[in-house]
């Protein structure tokens, strides 16, 4: 079934096989889902994401070999243009790999004990193209996160190739306004903004609007608790 397909083709990726088989049992019973396939590590999800182009991956975060993140940036980098959605699972939430994730161009993420329907919503959701979470709690991981993330000097992308707008709609991205606030505070459409990000994650190479907010802390656009950050509501 192509990935025009109404039903949301999902890649179920857990070392630990009783997690995989219940996530996949799951997504099989629900109606709109249907499993792809399953994969045991990193390796395994590159090569099935590849042969299979999932609209959604369930990524586990830890796995020995090649771990989730570096799984998630390979298979997002092979991609292209239509790169799946990936959410990845964690035990804590207060795991710090959580921000390579994004970084990596994760859309998301879910704790492991997550509510059967919680789960379901939240692959519909980023399905869609949207996040798993609102803008503000993007923000308020990365802030969490970022002042112990090693910098990553001379690896940014140059942002001198956005415009003007198209630097100040990453700022505000990064603050943790949704794109109707910053219309609001732009004075321009809600469509507008839309093109401007979308513009800029093109030039940028951005993969999810995760990835726009991780990059906007990164290159100083945005400092946490700095003059333009906007308090979190």
């Amino acid at each position: 079934m192509s990935r025009s397909s109404r039903s949301v083709g999902v890649l179920v990726v857990d070392d630990q096989v009783l997690i995989r088989a219940g996530l996949a049992a799951l997504l099989r019973a629900a109606p709109g889902m249907r499993v792809v396939g399953e994969a045991a590590d990193g390796a395994e999800a590159v090569a099935v994401a590849a042969a299979t182009r999932p609209h959604v991956i369930l990524m586990d975060l830890r796995m020995p070999g090649v771990g989730g993140i570096a799984a998630t940036r390979e298979i997002i980098a092979a991609a292209g243009d239509d790169p799946p959605r990936v959410l990845v699972l964690t035990t804590f939430d207060t795991d710090d790999h959580v921000y390579d994730a994004l970084r990596a161009g994760a859309s998301g993420f879910l704790l492991k004990d997550t509510p059967p329907e919680r789960l379901l919503a939240a692959v519909a959701t980023v399905a869609r193209g949207d996040m798993l979470f609102t803008p503000r709690v993007v923000h308020r991981l990365v802030e969490s996160l970022a002042a112990s993330a090693a910098p990553r000097p001379g690896a940014l992308p140059a942002l001198d190739v956005l415009t003007g707008r198209e630097r100040e709609v990453l700022r505000l991205v990064g603050t943790g306004l949704d794109n109707s606030e910053i219309a609001g505070r732009l004075v321009i459409a809600e469509a507008t903004v839309k093109t401007h990000l979308n513009r800029t994650m093109a030039k940028l190479g951005l993969a999810s609007r995760a990835q726009a907010v991780v990059l906007a802390y990164e290159s100083g656009l945005v400092r946490p608790g700095g003059r333009g950050f906007s308090n979190p509501q």
